[in-house]
């Protein structure tokens, strides 16, 4: 590549980058058209999905996890679909089945494959530990390869695809927890929070009238495929990769690195794809704000909710009332 075109290239993803930041600008004031605070978890979805990952929401009943997602649908210019998640759900009931279909002309009859809700671009997992692992599993896949396998035959998702799922974490009669395999899927696991005093009472001011938000595209499918590529093109120095890989290692008691209180704490740290969504986060958050390359704060703000559901605590932490931001915050202090 010639030295002019390489300057070309950069131009361009400066002001790619731009408009992304623009892009964003408008989708945020949309959604608060509707949702009232948690700014931090809007960012939070829209970096999940600008790195080509998929979100595991966690809230309690009555925090809009399913208003925010849906929200989020309309103000992207994407196909959405909703799966509610019954401990009777099969896998074809979300993947699709295939049906006898009979030719009126010749009499024939022949198997058509009919798609099911995984067919979409923005996928609401909603109550995602309600159905068995076997339905569980199919979605595992779609996550992991992008395609679905029915009847002997492979059928590609079509892109930009992103899973985000709901899960309530006080009620767990009935639930089928989601092995480790499955929540290391998902790049971010977010926690909701309740709002602040002020918020709620906005949310009931808005909520308890008879104005209707009306939500505008904010962003069109084609403007998210090339974001998610300009993310990758986003540069990263050696020092930040190294801190992302140093901070992964660290989770992993069996270390000699680790520190002592993962070793007395721990029973298995974050893998590999830590680092990786680590690295993406930290691109995606920096771009986000408009610059041009990540630093190790941009790491570090990615570190919680990347790590949260991949460092698994043993009998120590329980009893001595250590759970895993702890943890990561011990971590990210050193």
């Amino acid at each position: 590549m010639s030295e002019a075109t390489t300057k070309e290239k950069r131009v361009s993803d400066v002001e790619g980058i731009s408009r992304l930041n623009s892009s964003f600008v408008n989708l945020r004031n949309e959604i608060s058209k509707v949702i009232i605070g948690q700014e931090e978890i809007v960012r939070q979805i829209f970096v999940t999905i600008l790195s080509r990952g998929h979100c595991l929401l966690i809230g309690v009943p009555g925090l809009a996890k399913t208003l925010l997602v849906r929200t989020f649908a309309d103000a992207l210019d994407l196909k959405y679909s909703r799966i509610q998640f019954t401990p009777d759900l099969m896998p074809s009931d979300i993947t699709g089945t295939e049906i006898i279909e009979e030719n009126v002309t010749t009499g024939e009859r022949a198997f058509k494959f009919v798609k099911g809700p995984l067919f979409g671009n923005i996928i609401l997992a909603d109550e995602i530990n309600r159905t068995p692992p076997k339905t569980q599993s199919a979605l595992l896949e779609a996550m992991q390869e992008n395609h679905v396998t029915a009847a002997g035959q492979v059928f590609r998702l079509e892109p930009p695809f992103f899973v985000l799922a709901t899960q309530n974490p006080i009620e767990q009669e009935g639930t089928y927890p989601l092995p480790e395999a499955q929540l290391d899927r998902f790049m971010f696991n977010l926690w909701l929070d309740y709002p602040s005093f002020e918020e709620e009472v906005k949310i009931v001011q808005t909520t308890t009238g008879d104005y209707v938000p009306s939500i505008r595209k904010a962003v069109v499918g084609s403007d998210i495929l090339y974001f998610q590529y300009l993310v990758r093109r986003v540069p990263v120095s050696e020092s930040v990769v190294k801190y992302a890989v140093d901070l992964a290692n660290r989770t992993r008691p069996q270390n000699a690195g680790a520190p002592d209180f993962v070793k007395q704490f721990v029973s298995y740290g974050a893998g590999p794809r830590a680092s990786q969504y680590l690295i993406l986060g930290a691109k995606a958050t920096a771009a986000l704000e408009n610059r041009l390359s990540p630093d190790i704060d941009d790491v570090k703000s990615a570190a919680v909710p990347v790590l949260r559901h991949r460092i698994i605590t043993n009998f120590n932490a329980e009893a001595e009332n250590i759970n895993t931001p702890e943890i990561i915050r011990r971590l990210l202090e050193k």
